[in-house]
């Protein structure tokens, strides 16, 4: 796939919900970057970014709402405005903004990158 059939695919997954299906498009060897800082802040491997991914999951309550924004694509990259509002087991109601950034090699995400405010966790 290209980047932009990436992009979409990935933007129409989460649009959906179907956050499982979407980590199908990361590579094998795939990253992922937090902020700087937060627990995990480099997760090597689609079995550990599949790991960390369902633990944070776990952690929600209540998911309240979310968005996903259109990509915007610059080469073998795209960015992807997202919000969301949840409610943690510990930790309380959470409205964060975030970009996330990816990194497509060989018709697969190579990285994602995510950038956001880490304070809205309580840091």
């Amino acid at each position: 796939m290209t980047t932009q059939e990436v992009a979409n695919k990935l933007v129409s997954l989460c649009r959906e919900g179907k956050y499982d299906q979407a980590y199908g498009l990361y590579a094998q060897d795939a990253v992922s970057v937090e902020m700087a800082g937060v627990p995990n802040e480099v997760t090597e491997g689609l079995d550990n970014i599949l790991k960390g991914f369902e633990q944070w999951a776990s952690n929600i309550e209540e998911a309240h709402g979310g968005t996903v924004g259109d990509p915007i694509i610059m080469g073998n990259h795209f960015v992807v405005p997202m919000t969301s509002d949840v409610t943690f087991k510990q930790g309380g109601r959470v409205n964060m903004e975030e970009l996330s950034m990816y990194q497509v090699e060989n018709g697969k995400i190579k990285k994602a990158q995510f950038f956001y405010d880490p304070s809205v966790f309580g840091g």
